[in-house]
């Protein structure tokens, strides 16, 4: 395997996981954006807490 290929391995790599962090933020929050204010106080979410998490776009931590 030559640098260039394992570059492009690792580069590659690197693309999978950050998309795949993406999908799961973007899924997580859709699932909070679904629960009930029993469900948020069972969970100790405060509805500030939940638009703030809500506003962030799908690629912010």
């Amino acid at each position: 395997m030559t640098n260039r290929d394992a570059l492009y391995k690792r580069l590659t790599r690197r693309i999978v996981d950050g998309l795949g962090r993406w999908a799961q933020r973007a899924h997580g929050r859709r699932q909070l954006a679904q629960l009930d204010p029993r469900d948020l106080a069972d969970a100790g979410i405060t509805q500030g807490d939940r638009i703030a998490e809500l506003s962030k776009p799908f690629w912010r931590d």
